[in-house]
């Protein structure tokens, strides 16, 4: 990937990663989870968005490793389990929220279809152990020092592609 933004992120759904680029140079990869729903921007279908993406806000950054976000409010130090096999019954957001909106009207813009609408996410999971399977609502979990590290290197309005 190249463009004249320094630092762009692609995500691979075949792969569960995460590409974080600058200057068209692959700085890291990271592991994530993609919906269990599959793919689509269909509101209410729970599904990942494809396609072409920007960050529009990033929210969090002065909160501990671990924080609950509700309704986007920090609320509590919540619980992480990277081995221990725990399902957690809510789709908890957890340490950082990097907001997602689309940018290719009728794919993941617009009307029904809307990523920034459908409250888009890369963010950190408690079920870490699930990472690289597809375990998600339709955001993009990350392990919560995973997600921490990669909200240190943006500035916001960085590009975002998520690939099938």
């Amino acid at each position: 990937m190249c463009s004249l933004q320094a630092k762009q992120i692609e995500i691979s759904i075949t792969d569960q990663k995460l590409y974080l680029y600058d200057s068209g140079e692959l700085v890291k990869e990271y592991i994530i989870s993609s919906s269990k729903y599959g793919e689509g921007s269909e509101d209410g279908s729970f599904k990942t968005p494809l396609g072409k993406h920007k960050i529009s806000k990033m929210i969090g950054g002065d909160q501990p490793h671990g924080m609950r976000f509700i309704g986007r409010i920090p609320s509590e130090i919540y619980p992480i389990y990277s081995e221990e096999k725990v399902f957690v019954t809510d789709d908890v957001v957890q340490s950082r929220i990097i907001w997602l909106t689309g940018l290719e009207e009728g794919i993941n813009s617009g009307s029904g279809i809307d990523s920034y609408a459908r409250y888009i996410y890369i963010h950190g999971t408690p079920e870490e152990w699930l990472l690289g399977e597809k375990a998600s609502k339709g955001c993009i979990r990350m392990s919560n020092s995973d997600v921490i590290e990669l909200f240190n290197q943006l500035e916001g309005n960085e590009s975002v592609q998520i690939n099938k």
